[in-house]
């Protein structure tokens, strides 16, 4: 085949493109291997299968015992060397750290501490789009995507006003080395950047929780640091490993919805009119069929435990697979007339935040209140808004993010 999912020209491909390739994948009986080249120190030549399809995706979400989220997630796969320094992130973990980790953080989005969330959230999209308003339309995503999770997580850990910029610089920092580089010399340019901005990061946040150890608040930090009922708590290297994790998955996948989502609405004018016409009624199936239509996240690395079979596929122990999300989002079996944005859709099996199992995405209903209360606040206030152009795509094969998107309103 003339698809090669392992090579950085593929994601290089329009949208468009890209969807017809995995179209034509899931068609076939197995899933397809894809070599890697060997790059030291960034790739370890591997290579893996490709898990296109809805329900090989799911199986393999629901068994985390056999396909194992360790060494790590990502492709590639980071060097050993980097959690000694860094520490080691729980989407990279399986039972029973990654259920310990899971116990303590999981209080962080209980519904009640969404709830205390919403006045804030609701406040900074009125501040948000006030600002547009008055500095008049630019780009949808610096005005407007990528301002509001950031703040909404710097108010969730209370960190203070005079360190916020350093975060806001990190996620930027971050977006882009979850880009395809052109290069060797680039990638370890953006490596070294990325680390020296993390290790900054991670420093400044272990001092606060150390602080809020000792002084407890009503923030998250103090919630992570001071012990739950069975007298578990973050330690300070687990502490930082989470916040470099809540910048990046807490991050994406609003912003990045949220940028694609108004591109959406302008291009499918028939459903942006009946969201408008009984917004309480649809918003909810909105933010869920633009989840599955962008799939923010577009794929995740898992490691075959034990020999098994999947779909006629013979894996071997110590075997990559890749999960796809956008394909199986797309999934013709499960989503018919796939490619339609649709927001009355049943979008319950939808992978955009993850697929059922151990690693759904814990941050999925924040994503969605915030995704929420800003397009009610765009909609109401600005109901001419609309998206000019086509959007600037970071050229990725990990993350769906928009650099850039000229709007009107």
């Amino acid at each position: 085949m003339d698809i090669d999912l392992a090579d950085l020209d593929f994601w290089r491909k329009p949208l468009k493109e890209r969807h017809e390739a995995f179209a034509r994948l899931r068609e076939l009986d197995r899933p397809v291997f894809f070599p890697e080249k060997k790059v030291p120190f960034l790739r370890s030549g591997k290579g893996f299968h490709a898990l296109v399809r809805h329900a090989d995706v799911v199986e393999a979400s629901r068994n985390a015992k056999v396909f194992s989220s360790e060494p790590a997630v990502t492709s590639p796969e980071p060097p050993g060397w980097v959690k000694q320094v860094f520490g080691e992130s729980m989407v990279n973990m399986d039972d029973p750290r990654h259920a310990r980790l899971r116990r303590i953080v999981t209080r962080s989005f209980s519904p009640r501490m969404l709830a205390g969330l919403q006045a804030g959230i609701e406040a900074a999209c009125a501040r948000i789009v006030g600002d547009a308003v008055k500095d008049g339309p630019r780009d949808f995503v610096s005005q407007i995507a990528a301002r509001l999770p950031i703040h909404v997580i710097c108010d969730m850990l209370d960190i203070p006003d005079e360190l916020r910029a350093k975060v806001h610089q990190h996620a930027d920092v971050s977006t882009a080395y979850t880009g395809v580089r052109p290069s060797l010399a680039r990638s370890v340019q953006l490596a070294g950047q990325n680390m020296l901005a993390l290790l900054a990061l991670q420093r400044m946040v272990i001092k606060l929780g150390q602080e809020r150890a000792a002084d407890p608040r009503g923030d998250l930090i103090s919630l992570l640091v001071t012990a739950n009922p069975d007298g578990e708590k973050l330690t300070d290297r687990e502490l930082g490993s989470f916040f470099a994790l809540l910048l990046v998955a807490g991050n994406e996948t609003a912003r990045n919805t949220m940028a694609h989502g108004i591109k959406l609405l302008t291009d499918n004018p028939a459903q942006r009119e009946l969201l408008m016409s009984d917004f309480d009624a649809h918003i909810g199936g909105a933010v869920e069929e633009m989840v599955r239509h962008v799939s923010p996240i577009m794929q995740f690395r898992r490691t075959v435990t034990e020999d098994c079979m999947l779909r006629d596929l013979e894996l071997k122990k110590g075997d990559k697979v890749v999960l796809f999300y956008g394909s199986a989002n797309r999934d013709e079996s499960v989503f018919p007339d796939a490619d339609r944005f649709d927001i009355t859709r049943d979008t319950k099996p939808h992978v955009g935040f993850g697929g059922p199992g151990p690693h759904f995405c814990l941050g999925a209903n924040l994503a969605r209140q915030e995704m929420r209360a800003m397009f009610r606040e765009l909609l109401t206030r600005l109901p001419e808004i609309r998206s000019v152009g086509e959007p600037e795509l970071l050229v990725s094969n990990f993350d769906n993010s928009v650099r850039s998107q000229a709007f009107t309103f």
